[in-house]
């Protein structure tokens, strides 16, 4: 089985900390080109550097994932490269708490624009290259939140549901093209995301109780699931929803 992914070219978006970190760097590892991405240009090329020091190859592609003019052009500025983006990693995500009564239209719209479209959009620009050449990989980094609800997060529950929904229509359209479409739902990892989650005693101690492994996940026990479906080895995996929880969600 292969897992190496030289040669590879990977875009992770929201790839400057947390999940989106571990990712990129486990890609790197294996000898992909790793573009970082968030909103903010001079994380992307710290984050980008600190790979490059590392002997990996790495490089930045700053913009915001819910900022369609801005995303278009930051992928633009790849058509001169010799070849474009053979796997884009959908990890960019937002998050808004909120009683239903109190949750606002804007807030809504803003999680579904970075959760859902976002990742849609990504591969409808990118996707039809992965197509030409015969060959690709689109991961959306769901959540088990894609599989269950939780009140006072609406829109990202259902952000979350539908981003399993677009994988897999997407698999099927995609598949016959050489271009597998997967996902990865995470349970609770401890993140800068979930920092306050984490300092919430109860919360802690909830997750703890509820999950067989008894601990919040390290990002890097994340990455291997990616490193999988991005690599030879996860070639015939195609539409699935792998979930990665600590077993959370096989417990009542």
């Amino acid at each position: 089985m292969d897992f190496r992914l030289d040669g590879r070219r990977a875009l992770v978006t929201g790839s400057t900390r947390g999940l989106g970190l571990a990712i990129a760097r486990a890609m790197a590892e294996q000898g992909a080109r790793v573009l970082i991405n968030s909103r903010t240009a001079d994380e992307c090329r710290a984050v980008a550097g600190t790979l490059s020091a590392a002997g990996h190859d790495a490089g930045a592609l700053p913009f915001d994932a819910a900022d369609g003019p801005g995303r278009a052009a930051a992928l633009a500025s790849l058509d001169d490269a010799a070849r474009g983006i053979d796997i884009l990693v959908n990890n960019a995500g937002i998050i808004h708490r909120a009683p239903l009564a109190e949750f606002a239209e804007e807030k809504w719209r803003d999680v579904l624009d970075v959760n859902l479209t976002a990742p849609f959009l990504l591969a409808q620009q990118l996707a039809p290259g992965m197509v030409r050449r015969g060959w690709g990989r689109i991961i959306n980094i769901s959540s088990i939140m894609g599989q269950i609800g939780r009140a006072t997060i609406p829109a990202y529950v259902s952000s979350k549901h539908g981003l399993i929904g677009l994988t897999r229509t997407l698999a099927v359209e995609l598949g016959p093209h050489g271009v597998t479409v997967n996902a990865i739902n995470p349970g609770y990892f401890a993140t800068e995301f979930n920092a306050p989650l984490i300092a919430d005693a109860d919360f802690d101690a909830m997750v703890k109780g509820r999950t067989p492994l008894g601990r919040w996940g390290d990002p890097a026990e994340l990455a291997g699931a990616a490193v999988f479906l991005a690599s030879d080895a996860g070639g015939y995996v195609n539409g699935a929803a792998l979930t990665v929880d600590g077993g959370m969600t096989a417990a009542l």
